[in-house]
C-alpha cells in the first residue's frame, strides 16, 4: 500500500477520533482535512508518509507554503499548524509516533486581526437593496435582516429549520459550532420581515417542493453558504460598499460592532454570537473603541 493510501486512511481515522473528542463543526474537520490532504500529496513527491516525516519534512513543507505565488495568509498559516499539531498530537497518544515532530518549531505570530465592519448608514443602505416586490429580493431582505438582527454565522443561517423559529416567543434555536445550541432572539424588525417571507414568498419559491430549511431558493432547494455569499456581494455593488469592506460575515462583525457602540456588555455579546472564549469577542472593542473617542470628543468639555 502506498504512503498516499496509507494517509488517506489515517487523516478519515483522525478526523473521526477529532470529531467525537470535540464535535467540531463540518466546516472546522473539512479544513483539516485540506491542509492534511494537502500536505499528504506534498509528502509524496518525496516518498514519505505523514507517520514518517520528521521535524526537517515539515519545516520544509512551511517553507514551501510560504514562498509559493502570493505566499500563505497569516490566518491559514495559523490553522494549517493547528491541523499539523492536532494530528501529530493524536499519532503520539495513539502510540504510532515516539516523538512530535513540531516540538520545536514554533507557533507562528497571531497578528491583531480586526474584523470588517460597516458604519450604520452602510448596513441600512444594504438592507435596503433587495426589491421585495419579488419573491427573491424578500427572501433576500427577509436573510440580511435576519442577520444583521442576531449576528448569526452565515452558516447558521443558512442551516435554519421552520421548527427553529418561534414568533410567539421571537426568538430562534441556532446549532452553531461544536454543535453547541444557543437561543438567539430575533428582534422586533427582523421577526417581521422573517414571518412576511415565510407566509408569501417561500410558499411561491417552493412551489411544489417540500423543504423543513426556512430560507430556499427558485428552485425549491436549500439556500448555501456560497450563494448567499454571492448576494451579498451583489448587494454590496448595488450599494456602492467598498470591496475591501465585505466579507462572508461582514453584518456578524456588524451586529457586535454596533451592539457594543450603544452600550452592550460585552458578555452579552459573547453569548448572542455563540464565542466559547470571551477573547474572541474583544477584538471587537477596538473597532468599538473608535467610537468611544469620538463620543468623548464630542461630550467632554476638555474633549
Amino acid at each position: 500500500m502506498s504512503d498516499r493510501l496509507t494517509d488517506a486512511g489515517l487523516i478519515d481515522e483522525f478526523l473521526d477520533a477529532l470529531w467525537l473528542a470535540d464535535g467540531l463543526s463540518k466546516n472546522t474537520l473539512a479544513a483539516y482535512r485540506t491542509d492534511l490532504k494537502l500536505f499528504s500529496a506534498w509528502l509524496a513527491g518525496r516518498q514519505e508518509s505523514i507517520v514518517g516525516a520528521g521535524e526537517t519534512a515539515i519545516n520544509a513543507y512551511l517553507a514551501h507554503q510560504h514562498n509559493r505565488p502570493g505566499g500563505i495568509k497569516a490566518a491559514s498559516q495559523r490553522r494549517l499548524m493547528a491541523s499539523l499539531r492536532r494530528c501529530y498530537r493524536w499519532l503520539l497518544d495513539q502510540g504510532r509516533i515516539q516523538a512530535d515532530p513540531l516540538l520545536n518549531i514554533d507557533k507562528p505570530r497571531a497578528g491583531t486581526r480586526f474584523p470588517k465592519t460597516l458604519s450604520e448608514k452602510q448596513v441600512e443602505d444594504l438592507l435596503a437593496a433587495p426589491d421585495v416586490e419579488t419573491p427573491l429580493g424578500l427572501r433576500d431582505r427577509a436573510m440580511l435582516e435576519l442577520l444583521y438582527a442576531t449576528g448569526l454565522r452565515v452558516s447558521e443561517l443558512v442551516g435554519i429549520r421552520q421548527f427553529e423559529v418561534s414568533f410567539s416567543d421571537g426568538a430562534v434555536r441556532v446549532m452553531g459550532k461544536g454543535s453547541k445550541e444557543r437561543l438567539v432572539p430575533l428582534g422586533q424588525v427582523a421577526a417581521e420581515w422573517l414571518e412576511r417571507y415565510t407566509t408569501t414568498a417561500r410558499l411561491h419559491l417552493l412551489g411544489e417542493h417540500r423543504s423543513d430549511a426556512v430560507f430556499v431558493t427558485a428552485r425549491g432547494g436549500a439556500m448555501t453558504r456560497q450563494m448567499f455569499w454571492t448576494l451579498v456581494k451583489k448587494y454590496a455593488v448595488l450599494t456602492g460598499i467598498p470591496r475591501e469592506r465585505i466579507s462572508p460575515h461582514v453584518l456578524r462583525h456588524a451586529f457586535a460592532t454596533h451592539l457594543l457602540n450603544h452600550g452592550a456588555d460585552l458578555r452579552v455579546v459573547q453569548l448572542l454570537l455563540g464565542h466559547a472564549d470571551i477573547s474572541t469577542t474583544q477584538v471587537y472593542t477596538h473597532v468599538a473603541r473608535e467610537r468611544l473617542k469620538q463620543l468623548h470628543q464630542v461630550h467632554h468639555p476638555r474633549g
